[in-house]
């Protein structure tokens, strides 16, 4: 790619393939205007860190950052917790309590697992969004709020609006600006520069030496699906991390779903028969040599097990 690739770590997001400069690029504009955004993206791809970044390389970097999670909410909250409630609102409302629309006020707000919102409450965030006012729950007056709308899905939101789960009018309020977020397994080598920056990060926490991990082993991190994603990288090495014993990891080391998966990987010039008969001696080996366990990993009994093993023993 040139010039464009050299980018690794630019607003606190780690890459420099050709999909993370393309989203570099796009938070940059979007940080430009003050429109509305919509982040879309797998679960674990950091559409938070997106948004702030895009918030604290825009105009309002001086004001709140709110990040709420509309999915952890339970809905008979959310409405308070957005909007504030006035004293008496409600049983145990012995107070006036601001939401996460005042405290955000000049600044912005992602409303995460937008998809999340029930039908009531997408049509209370439309009048957000077309009226730039909010109303606390038992209020008789509107209040005037200046706040830069972020929100984020991992589900597809158009396919969610032609099902009618959706409301349409929200989802085109939403969608001003549209970012798409790469999933890590098209990322290329940046799962290299990403195990290098959670070995770099962990180790500094623990007081370690960082050990290297064999060719082998890093081919196998390499070309892992990782549905996860950029969470699930850096869970999986601080498990080895805390786990591995020596100063190079191996690829024993690595999640057995892991090596487990690598077999299956890029390998289809071989039979059916072929591919099970090394899944099953490597489930074997994972278990040392335990029957009963490995049938229940392989979801068939002892029996059944039996009679491939001696099937594998005569080819």
């Amino acid at each position: 790619m040139g010039r464009r690739s050299v980018p690794q770590v630019k607003y606190g997001l780690i890459g420099k393939s050709e999909g993370m400069i393309k989203l570099f690029d796009e938070i940059g504009r979007a940080a430009e205007t003050d429109a509305t955004i919509l982040i879309q993206g797998e679960s674990g791809t950091g559409k938070e860190l997106i948004a702030r970044a895009i918030h604290y390389e825009s105009a309002r970097n001086s004001a709140p950052f709110v990040p709420v999670n509309c999915g952890s909410i339970p809905e008979t909250l959310l409405e308070s917790e957005l909007f504030g409630h006035v004293k008496g609102a409600f049983t145990g409302a012995n107070r006036t309590k601001a939401g996460f629309f005042q405290t955000a006020d000049t600044g912005s707000i992602l409303l995460d697992e937008i998809s999340e919102a029930s039908p009531t409450m997408q049509v209370k965030l439309l009048r957000v969004l077309q009226e730039k006012e909010i109303c606390m729950l038992g209020a008789t007056r509107s209040i005037k709020v200046d706040v830069r709308i972020v929100a984020a899905t991992n589900k597809d939101l158009a396919a969610l609006m032609t099902k009618g789960v959706f409301r349409e009018d929200l989802f085109y309020r939403l969608n001003v600006i549209s970012i798409s977020v790469p999933p890590l397994r098209d990322r290329g080598d940046d799962i290299i520069l990403l195990i290098n920056h959670f070995i770099n990060k962990f180790v500094q926490e623990y007081g370690k030496t960082p050990p290297k991990i064999s060719d082998q082993a890093l081919k196998i991190l390499r070309a892992y699906h990782w549905p996860g994603n950029v969470r699930e990288l850096e869970n999986v090495i601080m498990r080895i991390l805390s786990m591995t014993q020596g100063d190079i990891v191996e690829v024993p080391d690595l999640p057995s779903l892991m090596r487990f998966s690598s077999l299956m990987v890029r390998k289809t010039d071989r039979t059916l028969e072929a591919v099970e008969t090394e899944y099953i001696r490597n489930v074997m080996a994972d278990v040392d040599g335990n029957k009963t366990a490995a049938a229940r990993i392989l979801g068939i009994n002892r029996r059944t097990l039996r009679e491939k093993l001696k099937k594998n023993d005569r080819s």
